[in-house]
């Protein structure tokens, strides 16, 4: 299967800051800065969002990264709209202590094959401030992202190809990236339906324990569909890293 062109989006600081700590050759990245929306010359800035996003390669995953506020969410509606329709819009938003996928589809999800969602549950901590949330979860995601674009173009998790990614993201769906190196199994997995998932374990891990991971996911996943890789890094020695990627029907 041919490579795609990956756009990431960062609307507002937050996505910004993810977009700009992405590393991976061959993508491109764009920042969005809401300010320039409310400004008496928004007209201008628009064109030129429109300008710019009409004119993306034939089938591009266009990610868009943004915080859920309301003045991101017109940002995004001028980008999506202005998009190719061959384009594969994506999301990934970060809702601070709400689930998406708890409650109804959101009107501003409707153009997105998966809206991909973080509430920070991992990053809150009670003594811990929101904005050092967000910092937190920024580095993960944009390392996460890095990541899984790696995967993809260089197909070094056998099984887990573009065919998979699209067979898991397509029709409207909500879902959760994870980029972990290990898994509590007491956390809300449960809830989703189907996943991808890439295990990448050092040479001293023994790979018994890793087709437990995966056993355990294909147990809790409510319609038992996992697509999933496993390879050796040298370089991990005893450690393990687990790429989740899980979605549902809104």
């Amino acid at each position: 299967m041919p490579s795609f062109t990956h756009v990431f989006v960062g609307i507002g600081n937050t996505g910004a800051r993810i977009t700009n700590s992405i590393r991976a050759d061959g993508i491109v990245k764009v920042t969005v800065n809401p300010a320039y929306y409310l400004l008496p010359r928004s007209e201008e800035y628009k064109e030129r969002l429109r300008s710019f996003f009409s004119s993306l390669p034939e089938n591009t995953f266009l990610w868009l990264v943004f915080e859920d506020k309301e003045v991101n969410h017109k940002l995004m509606e001028i980008i999506v709209e202005s998009a190719p329709s061959d384009t594969i819009k994506l999301a990934y938003v970060l809702t601070p202590r709400k689930e998406l996928v708890t409650g109804k589809k959101p009107e501003w999800a409707e153009p997105f094959e998966t809206v991909f969602y973080d509430s920070l549950w991992d990053f809150l901590r009670e003594s811990d401030s929101l904005s050092l949330a967000f910092s937190r979860a920024a580095e993960n995601i944009a390392e996460m992202f890095s990541k899984l674009y790696y995967y993809l173009e260089t197909q070094m998790l056998v099984n887990i190809d573009y065919a998979d990614l699209f067979n898991m993201i397509r029709g409207g769906n909500v879902g959760i990236l994870r980029l972990l190196n290990r898994v509590d199994f007491s956390w809300h997995w449960g809830l989703w339906a189907r996943g991808l998932i890439g295990i990448l374990v050092g040479k001293e891990f023994p790979l018994k324990d890793a087709h437990e991971i995966l056993e355990r996911f294909q147990e809790i996943l409510q319609e038992k569909d996992i697509i999933w890789g496993v390879i050796m890094e040298e370089s991990l020695k005893n450690e393990v890293e687990i790429l989740a990627l899980l979605v549902k029907r809104w």
